[in-house]
């Protein structure tokens, strides 16, 4: 009996491993295509903007100037764009295809991917075209090919399984993108507003109370509909992976003037690290409490008592 235990263990490691293989190496394939082309093949001059004039505020935009430099590491974050469109995408087909269809665990499959991706993305980027990527942007591409995977991977569970409850994530995603951006512009806006308020400085207001009034729009009706709670963390989630994966991509597919050129990372992100993590801190703050409201009306309407632990 013991051996019979054993050969189905083995069994089941053996085609838990192909199923991760098989999922696992044409992502790798995708994301390397896609930065060979980026880096290798196509005019860098257009991707990249090479000595694009972005007006006196950006003077120097050289192949190795900061704004440039960071459409090198944005480039890792549209691949995994690419890969978190098309992965869940397919996913939500093979659950509607086959009974009981659930991808492999998201971390093993990252995990095939990384040593694929550690040696593929230096050895595309430190070696084609011209110029070359010294190693330190090198490894910045690949850390952020790496990080937007491992935001794009999780998602695909749920399109397969549960798709209505990632439709809700999506929606939520979508107003905590618009309260990230804003976010992370305020040292802009500062500067806006030095003179009386500048129409940037009041778009950028106009779209922070759009994602808030939108995200209570979503509470509301997820308490009419009687629409189960979700926890902080998927929902915070949901809006790192709209702001820094699906925006990027949705600017380098539709907003790009047809050039499909990489944005450079101030579009997305904050000029300083220490204003990024307040970005992310502030908003987390705020999903907690969206979250808290959501379970308190949840509780109200339904009318479930309050189970207080002793």
């Amino acid at each position: 009996m013991a051996k019979i235990a054993r050969t189905d263990s083995d069994r089941q490691a053996q085609s838990l491993l192909r199923a991760v293989l098989l999922h696992a190496l044409p992502i790798a394939l995708l994301v390397l295509a896609l930065l060979a082309y980026w880096f290798g093949r196509a005019d860098r001059y257009l991707v990249f903007l090479y000595y694009h004039d972005m007006g006196p505020l950006v003077p120097d935009t050289s192949p190795f100037s900061p704004v440039t430099a960071s459409r090198y590491w944005m480039s890792g974050l549209v691949a995994a764009g690419f890969v978190l469109v098309l992965y869940a995408s397919l996913n939500w087909l093979f659950g509607r295809l086959r009974e009981g269809y659930a991808p492999p665990p998201w971390a093993l499959v990252w995990l095939i991917c990384l040593p694929l991706l550690l040696l593929g993305i230096p050895l595309i980027t430190m070696s084609l075209n011209s110029p070359v990527l010294p190693w330190d942007h090198a490894a910045r591409v690949t850390f952020a090919a790496l990080a937007g995977l491992a935001l794009a991977l999780p998602p695909a569970p749920l399109a397969a399984r549960r798709p209505s409850e990632l439709l809700w994530l999506l929606a939520d995603g979508c107003g905590l993108s618009l309260i990230l951006a804003t976010l992370a512009q305020l040292d802009d806006i500062v500067r806006w507003t030095a003179n009386g308020l500048d129409w940037r400085a009041a778009l950028s207001i106009s779209a922070f109370a759009l994602g808030l009034a939108w995200l209570l729009f979503l509470t509301w009706l997820r308490a009419w509909r009687g629409t189960a709670v979700q926890f902080v963390l998927p929902v915070y989630m949901a809006g790192i992976c709209v702001a820094y994966l699906l925006l990027p991509l949705a600017h380098y597919l539709f907003f790009s003037d047809g050039y499909f050129y990489i944005t450079d990372s101030d579009n997305f992100l904050a000029g300083s690290i220490p204003l990024q993590l307040l970005t992310w801190l502030l908003t987390a703050v705020l999903v907690w409490a969206l979250v808290s409201l959501r379970r308190l009306l949840d509780r109200r309407l339904t009318r479930r008592p309050v189970i207080t632990p002793k």
